[in-house]
C-alpha cells in the first residue's frame, strides 16, 4: 500500500498507551471484518484463501453432523478471554444457552467448549502457539489446530485437551483421513471429502 493511498484512506486507529480493550474492539468505527484483538492489539486478518473457506467449510459440517441439542456451531465469531483479548476461532462449539439475542458478535470464554483454528500463511505463529496458550489460559477445554499439508489438499488435525492441572493444552492425537473424538461431545469427522467439496 502506498502513502498515497494510506491518505486517502483515512489514518490507521492509534492505540492508546495500554493497548485496546475488548470494549474498544466493538466500539471502534470502520473496522475491517474479522479483526481480532490480542494482547491489546488490533490484529487485520488477511482475505482467506479456496482451501481454508473448504476447510472450514468441512468442519462444520462434521461437527454439526451428531451436535447435540444444547451446543452450538458458530463461524469466525470473537470468543473474549479477558479484557486485552479477544480472538476470533475459525469455529468455536459453544453452548447453545449463551445465544441470548441474535445481535450477538462475541462469546465469553466460559461458553466455549472447543476451539478450531485453520491455519493459514498469514497466521501460522498465532494459530500454532499465541492463541492456544490463551485459549487454554481461558479455560476453553478442547482445541483443534488444522494444518493443510502433503500432497493435495489434505487436513491435518491436532487435537488438544486443556490439562486441569498446568491449566496447558496436552496433546491427544493426529488425525489425518478421519478425525474421531469423544470430546467435547461424540465427533466423526471423513477428512477425505474435503476434495469432493
Amino acid at each position: 500500500m502506498t502513502a498515497e493511498s494510506l491518505e486517502q484512506r483515512g489514518r490507521w486507529p492509534v492505540p492508546p498507551p495500554t493497548g485496546y480493550t475488548v470494549e474498544d474492539l466493538f466500539a471502534l468505527p470502520d473496522l475491517p471484518p474479522h479483526t481480532e484483538l490480542i494482547d491489546g492489539s488490533l490484529i487485520f486478518v488477511s482475505p482467506q484463501s479456496y482451501l481454508h473457506l473448504l476447510s472450514i467449510k468441512l468442519l462444520e459440517r462434521g461437527l454439526e453432523q451428531s451436535l447435540p441439542w444444547e451446543l452450538k456451531v458458530v463461524r469466525e465469531m470473537n470468543v473474549v478471554l479477558d479484557k486485552r483479548n479477544a480472538p476470533e476461532p475459525d469455529l468455536s462449539v459453544i453452548r447453545a444457552s449463551a445465544i441470548t439475542d441474535d445481535r450477538l458478535s462475541r462469546f465469553p470464554a466460559r461458553d466455549v467448549l472447543l476451539a478450531v483454528e485453520v491455519v493459514s500463511p498469514e497466521s501460522e505463529s498465532r494459530d500454532r502457539t499465541t492463541k492456544p496458550q490463551k485459549y487454554a489460559a481461558a479455560g476453553i477445554q478442547n482445541f483443534w489446530r488444522v494444518e493443510q499439508s502433503g500432497p493435495g489438499r489434505r487436513l491435518v488435525i491436532h487435537v488438544y485437551e486443556l490439562d486441569q492441572v498446568t491449566n496447558a493444552y496436552v496433546h491427544v492425537g493426529i488425525h489425518r483421513d478421519q478425525v474421531k473424538v469423544s470430546k467435547p461431545y461424540d465427533i466423526d469427522i471423513d477428512l477425505t471429502v474435503i476434495d469432493v467439496l
